[in-house]
């Protein structure tokens, strides 16, 4: 589809300096990181969290128990992106940004200092919902305004490079707390892992979190939030205006991020336990396999994001979609057939083929999807289409294609839950104008943006 463009707007406003971008883009990743952290401690230890707040009588109801309090909790999400994201239009990104990291670290240390349900009962299982909750709730409001803080804070020429570490920031976090989860399970063991080790991980996110609000404390306002405040053009009801001029943008929103979510949440909190439960490798071989993946998708995600500065944000989301109809089901195939004979590099093979389409949508999401909404609705209209996409969807994939696995045998369900999730993201892709380089003060809705003839970077592709 050709862009629609407008030429001839205004010379854009001098460009932050370097140090200034740096900073906002490592105060931004911050909070993304300590997100996915938690995910990562969850996700690499289901089956004894299901034990310790559950009682679980076998590791497969445990993980499923835990996968269940994951998906229960993502219902509160949205409710926080209706709260946070019109909030962080109105007064400012960087408060509610702060607000957010405090919110979440501070949920995730507070579960490690929990009793368990041997110590109190069914009130252990309880206790951790509502905290799951808080955080739900604060995150909510947290990856859409850090992807928004970076894009305004980003050169236009180079948001794909700049936007591309806040995604590092989702995988490394997510490979800290994978990592602290194996480590310790190394060092002392699975018992010692089910009855006190499983806190360790948990306390460690409350440090992390005082490093987080230490930078955003330190951080000035996005140039373009300054911009509107100095000439009162700051929406006073920006919810309202989402919802009556902008709902179309918010659904093709939540359109590409079916995929992104389902990609994410599948590979990286349900893959270690379908390796473990369904393909039947025992020990640390799955952690360490996904923890090696992990670290081939920090490698990849950055250079991944800078091409999109180069070649434009499409082609790589084309390329994804593409990956993502064909791959599946030989990656599963390929895993699967990997158990008989434990044979991890076959096992290994299967998993880089649903990662690398992974890295291509990681890469580009947070430079494409602010330039969707204009500046004085994009924090909440990120926020809003991203967190019910999330609650809907990628919250409940490792829930619902685990029981789907259980309840009929078939482990390529989820090659199929990724492919109906890639026909879904197809059409919005298609649909999307190619924003690399284009201002993000020129942005009118997701289908049109005005291009600034003296900034803007050609784009092939």
């Amino acid at each position: 589809m050709a862009e629609e463009a407008v030429l001839g707007e205004a010379e854009a406003p001098k460009e932050a300096p370097p140090e200034q971008i740096r900073r906002a883009v490592a105060g931004s990743a911050m909070g993304n990181c300590i997100e996915w952290y938690d995910f990562g401690v969850f996700g690499f230890m289901p089956a004894i969290l299901g034990q310790v707040f559950f009682n679980a009588a076998s590791t497969s109801e445990g993980a499923l128990a835990t996968f269940a309090v994951l998906a229960i909790t993502f219902v509160v999400r949205p409710f926080g992106s209706f709260v946070f994201g019109p909030l962080g239009d109105r007064i400012g990104r960087q408060k509610v940004l702060a607000l957010t990291i405090m919110l979440m670290s501070g949920t995730t240390f507070l579960i490690g200092l929990l009793p368990s349900y041997a110590t109190i009962g069914p009130a252990a299982a309880v206790i951790l919902v509502l905290l799951r909750a808080i955080q739900g709730f604060s995150a909510g409001g947290e990856y859409g305004g850090a992807a928004t803080f970076i894009a305004e804070y980003a050169p236009d020429r180079k948001r794909g490079f700049w936007g591309s570490w806040l995604e590092f920031g989702t995988v490394l976090g997510f490979a800290m707390g994978a990592g602290f989860v194996t480590l310790f399970t190394v060092l002392f063991g699975e018992a010692a892992m089910l009855d006190w080790g499983w806190r360790l991980p948990f306390l460690i996110a409350g440090p992390l979190g005082l490093v987080g609000l230490y930078l955003r404390t330190k951080l000035e306002d996005t140039p373009l939030f300054v911009e509107l405040a100095k000439k009162q053009k700051v929406e006073k009801a920006p919810l309202k205006t989402l919802l009556t001029k902008h709902w179309s943008s918010i659904l093709h929103l939540v359109g590409i991020v079916v995929l992104l979510n389902i990609a994410d949440y599948m590979v990286i909190t349900y893959m270690e336990t379908y390796l473990k439960d369904v393909v039947g490798f025992g020990g640390n071989t799955p952690l360490l396999i996904m923890l090696a993946t992990m670290v081939g998708v920090l490698l990849l995600i950055v250079p991944m994001g800078s091409l999109s500065d180069r070649i434009g944000r499409k082609p790589i989301l084309i390329t994804c979609v593409v990956s993502f109809l064909a791959l599946p089901i030989p990656a599963f195939s390929l895993m699967r057939a990997s158990g008989d004979d434990k044979n991890a590099l076959q096992l290994t093979l299967g998993v880089v083929m649903i990662a690398v389409p992974l890295v291509m949508i990681l890469s580009v999401v947070a430079s494409t999807l602010p330039a969707m909404f204009p500046t004085q609705e994009r924090y909440g209209g990120f926020s809003i289409g991203y967190s019910v996409s999330t609650a809907a969807f990628g919250g409940t994939a490792p829930y619902i294609v685990s029981s789907l696995v259980d309840g009929t045998g078939n482990t390529l369900w989820p090659a199929y839950y990724l492919m109906a999730a890639a026909a879904v993201a197809a059409v919005p892709v298609l649909l999307l104008p190619e924003t690399a380089g284009v201002s993000l003060r020129g942005i009118v809705n997701s289908r049109i943006a005005r291009r600034r003839q003296a900034k803007a970077v050609p784009v092939t592709g």
